[in-house]
């Protein structure tokens, strides 16, 4: 079987055994990934693996460098990927995908574990430390006030009540005089004109 053909066939039984597996992303039809982990977890990845021209005959692009993965420290991603790149070595010619994913899958555990528990909160905390030297630096501290997110809609209705300097157009606030008068004048004109004739 040519590359192509191999990759083709890999692809079809990739679909059925991810099929309605959340972690599971096909985004080209070389290209796939799988999330390891939950969101919110400060171990949690995502894994990218795309196929070259020669698949299976060469090994898979290995990739972490997806947004996602913007909390996990360069170090760990450097390791998980040379470990992949190793487990790859021994399956090249061979459809290596489900296999690479389920690798990663057994072994997260200990491929993250010189990732921290929380990149975060000791990044806060720093912040936390450099904001509380400058304000016993400056004892002005300026409150930021955050202006009201309005929708296009709202925006374009505003615009229209005001004129471009801001203000209501003249008379907004007038009565409508015809209105007025074909509600009141008529009643009027009647109880005076009995009055006149006598």
């Amino acid at each position: 079987m040519s590359d192509a053909e191999l990759q083709e066939e890999e692809r079809e039984v990739l679909s059925s055994i991810y099929d309605g597996d959340p972690a599971f992303r096909q985004l080209t039809a070389t290209t796939f990934q799988y999330k390891y982990g939950d969101d919110g977890d400060p171990k949690t990845f995502l894994l990218e693996i795309s196929w070259g021209e020669t698949y299976p005959t060469e090994k898979p692009k290995i990739n972490m460098d997806t947004f996602y993965n913007k909390h996990i420290l360069p170090e760990v991603k450097a390791h998980i990927v040379s470990e992949i790149d190793k487990e790859a070595e021994q399956y090249l010619g061979a459809a290596m995908t489900y296999t690479l994913f389920e690798f990663v899958k057994e072994r997260a555990q200990d491929l993250m574990s010189a990732q921290p528990e929380s990149t975060v909160t000791s990044i806060s905390s720093a912040v936390e430390n450099i904001s509380l030297a400058d304000s016993q630096d400056s004892p002005v501290i300026k409150k930021v006030v955050k202006k009201e997110q309005l929708s296009k809609a709202q925006k374009r209705k505003q615009w229209d009540r005001v004129d471009a300097k801001g203000d209501r157009p003249r008379g907004w606030d007038w009565v409508d005089v015809v209105k007025h008068l074909s509600q009141s004048g008529p009643k009027q004109l009647e109880t005076l004109a009995p009055s006149t004739g006598s």
